[in-house]
Order: C-alpha cells, then sequence, then structure tokens
C-alpha cells in the first residue's frame, strides 16, 4: 500500500489537476481533493517530458518493486475527501487480473492475511486493517488508511480504495461516483480548462488551526491549482478565494511587488525573469487569480534537480 503514498506524493509534488471530464466526481464538501490524466499527459506536446519525469521516478519504482506497470495501465487517478469521512482513491485504467492478484497479496500481507470477501449492491469489496506496516515492506500516510481500508476491483476499469464501509458500499452502487452534495457557499470549486493535466484543491478550513501559522492561509478559504497543455509551454494556474475583497487585493498588491524585485534582480536567470515577466495578476471581488506559462524543459530539469 505505500505505493500508492508514492504516486500521491509525487502527483502533489507536479502541481495535480483535474481533468474536465471529471468534475461530476467530486463531492462540493470535499475538504481536499487532487486528480492526474496520465493519458492527456501521454498525448499532450507540452506534458510529454513530464509524464517521462513521472513515468521515470514514479512508476519505474512500483514496476521493480512489486510488478505492477502503470505506464500501461492506468489513465488517471482521483482522490478526495469528505470533511469527516476520511479518503476515497480511485485509478481508472485497463488493469489486468495479475495487477490486482499483486494488490490483494500486499493487501493480504497488511492485514495478516485475513481478506474474507465482502459484498454490496452484488459487488465483491475487501477490507484491509492492520498497523500499516507489514514486515517493514508497506507504509502508507494518508489520514487514517494505514490502520483501515476497503478495495474494490467490482468495477470495470477501475481499482476503488476507501476509509470507510459506507463510503465503499455508495460507490459501487453509483458505478464510482458519488452523489454531488448541496451547493452553498463552502462548496468547493474546481478550476477547468482545456487540456487539463492535473489539480488540487483544498477548504482550508479543513486545516488544524494550530499547525497553519501563516496570515495568508488564516484569510482565505479556499485555494485551486491547475496545471494545463497550452502546445508549446504548460500552463499553471492559482486561485485563492479569501475572506474579504480587501484580503485579495492586499495578496495581489504583494505578489506584484515581489515580481517586479525579482525580475530586476542580476541574479536572475534571463528565462525566470521572462516567464515572471509574463505572469497575470488579477482580482475579482474576493478572489485571487494568477496565471503563468512555464517552459516544459525548465519544468523537468526543476523536478529532476
Amino acid at each position: 500500500m505505500r505505493y500508492f503514498k508514492i504516486l500521491a506524493a509525487a502527483l502533489l509534488l507536479t502541481v495535480p489537476a483535474l481533468a474536465q471530464a471529471e468534475i461530476g466526481s467530486i463531492p462540493g464538501d470535499s475538504a481536499w481533493y487532487f486528480h492526474a490524466d496520465f493519458d492527456a499527459m501521454r498525448e499532450g506536446k507540452a506534458s510529454k517530458g513530464l509524464y517521462d519525469w513521472l513515468d521515470a521516478e514514479v512508476f519505474s519504482e512500483i514496476r521493480k518493486e512489486i510488478g505492477i506497470d502503470f505506464d500501461k495501465e492506468a489513465r488517471y487517478v482521483t482522490a478526495f475527501s469528505a470533511r469527516n469521512d476520511g479518503p476515497i482513491i480511485v485509478f481508472d485504467g485497463k488493469f489486468r487480473q495479475e495487477t490486482k492478484d499483486k494488490l490483494m497479496a500486499l493487501g493480504a500481507a497488511a492485514s495478516g492475511g485475513n481478506l474474507d470477501p465482502l459484498k454490496a449492491h452484488g459487488k465483491e469489496y475487501f477490507l484491509f486493517e492492520g498497523d500499516g506496516d507489514a514486515d517493514g515492506d508497506i507504509d502508507i500516510d494518508i489520514e487514517s488508511l494505514e490502520k483501515e481500508a476497503y478495495i474494490s476491483f467490482a468495477l470495470k476499469n477501475k481499482i476503488v480504495i476507501t476509509h470507510r464501509k459506507e463510503q465503499m458500499e455508495e460507490l459501487l452502487a453509483n458505478n464510482g461516483r458519488t452523489p454531488k452534495a448541496r451547493k452553498d457557499r463552502n462548496t468547493l470549486f474546481v478550476l477547468q480548462a482545456d487540456r487539463a493535466l492535473m489539480q488540487a484543491g483544498v477548504n482550508t478550513d479543513a486545516f488544524d488551526g494550530d499547525e497553519w501559522e501563516s496570515n495568508i492561509v488564516r484569510n482565505t478559504k479556499q485555494i485551486a491549482v491547475l496545471l494545463a497543455d497550452l502546445g508549446d509551454k504548460l500552463g499553471l494556474e492559482a486561485r485563492l478565494i479569501t475572506t474579504e475583497p480587501a484580503m485579495a487585493n492586499s495578496l495581489a498588491s504583494i505578489v506584484r511587488g515581489l515580481l517586479s524585485l525579482s525580475m530586476f534582480s542580476d541574479e536572475m536567470d534571463p528565462d525566470m525573469a521572462e516567464v515572471l515577466q509574463g505572469t497575470t495578476v488579477d482580482v475579482d471581488d474576493a478572489t485571487l487569480r494568477i496565471g503563468l506559462e512555464l517552459d516544459p524543459e525548465s519544468v523537468v530539469s526543476a523536478l529532476e534537480d
């Protein structure tokens, strides 16, 4: 199970994004979410190098250690968490029976060999439970999945992992999707873009206040980041919904000031100065939007360093 942790960490490192077709699978009352569209990355012009890095740094380790080939089998991954229910992870792709068997073997090792099948809506699922460490080889640190997780291969082209039994049964009843929550002022927003590659979003009130001393975080209600393929460039967009318009304007002034100082620094790399010069900073009521275009080779080089 630790390979789900490795994959999640890599996706967060590379600024995750949500493909437009998958918006309906993220409930509006989620505390956080991320999504990566591997097919879009493989097929994109600017994103191909980024995908090659992901394959070399993450997928290759999974292939080497447990023989599962996400490069050939996974199309996309979506993860989110409701405020009090724990995480849900859905992998979509054409997974071989051998891959499913290997995942079951890992689950059996973590659960001491006890994997009796459960059923809901005519579909099988399994409970993995343990201390998150089987002979030092299995480790996961995504909220509470290290102690209890449910997994199912019953839905076509999907591997579904949940923290709670009720979450799994709801997903099995709705073909891997969760009903949308009624929209209100706290609904988690999702950015949209053509050729979206990866995206992440979070409601900051889900953070533990004792662990976040940043004044910016305290005055921001939601944050979302999106990475898209623009052809020759990678487009990065970040949006912050602040507690009031004055805070959004203050943050915009700070960002513009930092950009100006950086662009005229003698130590600034010319290519980076050009990127910063093209950065857009806009404010709409209490929403701050920052957008920039990145050279794909520079992004891969930064990840490798």
